[in-house]
């Protein structure tokens, strides 16, 4: 089954991570990407931050920036293909930067049968 799964921080709490510690912890992400290649079939990719967004909401409005509300952003995203949820939980408590605070990866199905959507 197929997931995107979506790694998620909190750039305040970002801001407070040793710089040494935090260069740590990303340097094993590429370790991450090699050990489970047989598992990832996009990579996907790293954003840049929250501030270099641009949010179109409806009725066509173009914002500067993402939602205000937000608290935590989206810095990267990959599509795996794993047996089921249980095997992508388990592949993303693997991912390095959980061990920064306010760090999590939001895990989601992809859409498969489009059945659904026919009337």
């Amino acid at each position: 089954m197929k997931y995107v799964i979506m790694f998620t921080s909190t750039p305040a709490l970002d801001a407070e991570v040793d710089p040494a510690r935090a260069q740590q912890v990303y340097g094993r992400v590429y370790e991450w990407f090699q050990e489970h290649d047989a598992e990832i079939i996009d990579s996907g990719a790293e954003l840049q931050p929250a501030d270099t967004a641009t949010t179109v909401r409806g009725g066509g409005v173009v914002v500067d920036g993402p939602f205000s509300e937000a608290k935590e952003v989206i810095g990267g995203f990959t599509l795996i293909d794993v047996a089921d949820m249980d095997a992508a939980i388990a592949l993303a408590r693997t991912w390095p930067m959980l061990e920064l605070p306010g760090t999590s990866v939001e895990i989601r199905p992809t859409v498969t049968d489009y059945s659904q959507f026919e009337e």
